[in-house]
């Protein structure tokens, strides 16, 4: 680590404190970065790296709401607009009680690049609430999103920051927080990304960031003549990203074997096919049931509760070759990498963001294996985003192949970029490096294009 991102550091960690999820997605891109800035001493002359780590605009609020027994509830409600060098400010809404000022900043930072890499002009910002709609009924979850509208709908619009969906904002909240936005704004606009297909959605958009994450994997394993067929692969979630993961497998010849949810996971050593994929699909999606009831259906798997007392996630230690992670922040850390690794694994192609702490990244990137990052890998999601409000504009629709075609496309266009830029600054085969420095240098040099603002 150079002098310069020691101080960087020395100066986000002051600045910012308690907000360690935020520190670590900034010195990972700062340690890629220290190769291009050697080169292009420009970039640090006008502070491009500094300027992208203060958020453009941050904004808090309260959301005070009434459920239907009359009892009043406040919520906290955040939008980060973190940078809109290249477009206007895109990236989701996330509703958990995890939320907070730092987690989403390092969902807003991270979007910056990966929007970049999708190569559609999209900005980076990030936001939600700490409302979880865990278990609550529809109308609870309506007057909620009606509530947090009334705030946010004066600092989005479709030339401005187009929010779509992430933990815990599936379509029915994008259905409310739309309907609310159209109520106040009287217009209809393409302002949020991830509705319904009868009023302005996009094909293939829940399954984007899912299959987007297959794509980019496939196209890692083609750089070896590989291909997923007799592949195993572990996926952990068990919401749309991992659901999507899963079939997309199936569709490529592989053999997924795990899910998750909060609770615990399954491993199915018979693995998945399209019957079981179903039934998990309907348990999250229709009753939102527990991952443990799918051993009660399916004799073939055994369902291990999370253990607080262990060191390592056991999902991570079964035999395989490839791995998705697709549930949260920090779910694989260096025992989960090192078990992965011992257990056969040389693909991890991540559907979550930031899923793997920075000493399993750096075992993954030491040990040569094929490593996608997040903001290269799960990009499919955002990518179908920017096609859904280029859909809007247009005031039509594309079919589904289609818009799964112009995703492949994406994907192997983003792993290009990887690949090319990581040998172009000396890290051949190095996607952490390249995802980093090809995300970077589109935003840098449209930064300073347009002077110090």
């Amino acid at each position: 680590m150079s002098q310069y991102v020691k101080d960087l550091m020395a100066d986000v960690r002051a600045k910012n404190p308690s907000e360690t999820e935020f520190h670590q997605a900034v010195e990972e891109v700062a340690e890629s970065l220290d190769l291009v800035l050697e080169r292009h001493p420009e970039y640090r002359a006008a502070k491009i790296l500094e300027r992208i780590i203060e958020p453009e605009r941050l904004i808090s609020f309260r959301v005070p709401w009434v459920d239907e027994q009359g009892e009043v509830h406040v919520n906290k409600g955040f939008r980060i607009e973190m940078n809109s060098a290249i477009g206007p400010y895109k990236g989701g809404l996330r509703f958990h009680p995890s939320v907070n000022q730092g987690i989403l900043k390092f969902l807003a930072f991270e979007q910056v690049f990966k929007n970049s890499l999708t190569t559609l002009p999209m900005g980076g910002g990030k936001g939600g609430s700490d409302f979880d709609p865990k278990g609550k009924s529809d109308l609870k979850i309506m007057r909620f999103c009606h509530a947090f509208m009334q705030e946010l709908f004066r600092h989005i619009g479709p030339n401005t920051d187009v929010p779509a969906g992430d933990i815990g904002v599936g379509g029915r909240e994008i259905g409310y927080m739309f309907g609310m936005y159209k109520k106040l704004r009287n217009e209809f606009t393409g302002v949020l990304t991830g509705k319904g297909l009868n009023w302005g959605g996009s094909l293939i958009r829940p399954e984007a960031t899912g299959y987007g994450a297959v794509y980019f994997g496939a196209n890692m394993l083609e750089t070896r003549n590989e291909t997923y067929e007799g592949k195993t692969c572990l996926v952990s979630g068990s919401g749309n990203v991992a659901q999507y993961t899963i079939e997309k497998i199936l569709d490529l010849g592989g053999k997924p074997v795990t899910a998750s949810d909060s609770q615990g996971y399954i491993y199915d050593e018979a693995g998945f096919d399209r019957e079981k994929l179903a039934f998990l699909m309907d348990l999250k999606n229709v009753r939102r049931g527990r991952i443990k009831e799918y051993t009660e259906k399916y004799s073939s798997a055994v369902y291990t509760a999370v253990d607080s007392s262990l060191d390592y996630n056991p999902l991570w230690d079964h035999k395989a070759q490839c791995a998705f992670p697709s549930a949260t922040q920090n779910e694989i850390n260096l025992k989960d990498a090192q078990n992965l690794l011992k257990n056969g694994c040389y693909l991890v192609s991540e559907g979550a963001n930031m899923p793997t702490m920075p000493e399993g990244v750096e075992l993954f990137v030491n040990e040569k294996i094929l490593y996608g990052p997040g903001k290269a890998a799960n990009a499919g999601g955002v990518a179908v985003s920017g096609l859904e409000m280029a859909q809007n504009s247009m005031r039509y629709g594309w079919s589904r192949e289609e818009v799964d075609t112009k995703l492949n496309s994406i994907m192997k266009a983003i792993h290009k970029t990887c690949l090319d830029t990581s040998e172009r600054f000396g890290t051949p085969g190095n996607y952490v490096n390249g995802a980093n420095i090809g995300g970077f240098l589109k935003v840098a040099d449209a930064m300073m294009d347009q002077g110090v603002v």
